[in-house]
């Protein structure tokens, strides 16, 4: 295993850790609001705090990218891009969907990645080239090749509503095209549901870096394609910015991205 994947697995494991902690008592956390519908808690800046103590030890110079403390940046070609608590919202109601994420990224290539799931105790790593695992077994996109027997997953949006008439067309046109759409409200974790091939393909728009990157590299090592719906009808790695993802295995990647692309106003 790369050091900076080790020390990405210590991290989550530690934040993890302070996350289960937490969920034995749920009626003590205490809950603020960033803006409408987005959620913070104690937890997720004790994760935080941890995971970037970690780092910080190992690799002193590198960049830091995190959803609740925001950005440190440095002269570093690393960064590390850190969601301490994917899904609060799931977190705060003991629906347990929810999950750890670090990526690094060197550069402008996602490195390593590490998604954990503490209240599955299920680690999802990936490094570039060396493929995609969890729990130390390989694991691989589905051979799924149509839509129509497809299981997708998808978000739908919750921090900025004025993107909700677009997203609904595109909902509309998938659902009589594909077996199922599932919506559990943790990104990072659906982006590596099609990793393992629990899901085929998975699209949402405005997601941020910490949603997406660790995931991405997941699903890209475990031979899967990911794309962004603002990049005409061919994908393109401009997701971490635009926010709008599009993943899944290869051949089904393709038919949902011919299909909702141009609904995407944001090309």
């Amino acid at each position: 295993m790369h050091p900076m994947l080790t020390i990405a697995v210590k991290a989550a494991r530690r934040a993890g850790s302070i996350i289960n902690r937490a969920a034995l008592d749920s009626g003590s956390i205490e809950v603020s609001r960033k803006r409408y519908n987005d959620f913070v808690t104690q937890v997720d800046k004790a994760a935080e705090s941890a995971i970037i103590d970690i780092i910080r030890r190992a690799y002193p110079d590198h960049s830091i990218l995190a959803e609740e403390s925001g950005a440190a940046p440095s002269a570093s070609d690393y960064t590390w891009i850190i969601d301490p608590l994917d899904g609060t919202t799931n977190f705060i109601h003991g629906f347990p969907q929810y999950a750890v994420s670090i990526g690094v990224r060197h550069r402008d290539t996602l490195a390593h990645g590490v998604v954990y799931d503490p209240s599955r105790n299920e680690l999802f790593i990936a490094s570039r080239g060396r493929g995609a695992f969890l729990n130390e077994r390989r694991i691989r996109v589905t051979r799924r090749a149509t839509l129509e027997n497809s299981l997708i997953g998808t978000g739908f949006p919750f921090r900025d509503m004025s993107g909700l008439d677009e997203y609904l067309g595109m909902f509309r046109a998938v659902i009589p095209k594909v077996a199922g759409i599932r919506r559990a409200g943790a990104a990072a974790l659906d982006l590596c549901y099609v990793a393992a091939g629990r899901f085929d393909a998975f699209w949402e728009i405005g997601l941020l870096p910490w949603d997406m990157a660790a995931g991405a590299l997941m699903i890209q090592e475990a031979g899967g394609l990911v794309g962004d719906l603002q990049a005409d009808l061919e994908g393109g790695p401009g997701y971490l910015d635009s926010g709008r993802i599009i993943a899944g295995t290869p051949k089904v990647f393709s038919q949902l991205l011919q299909l909702i692309g141009p609904l995407s106003r944001a090309r």
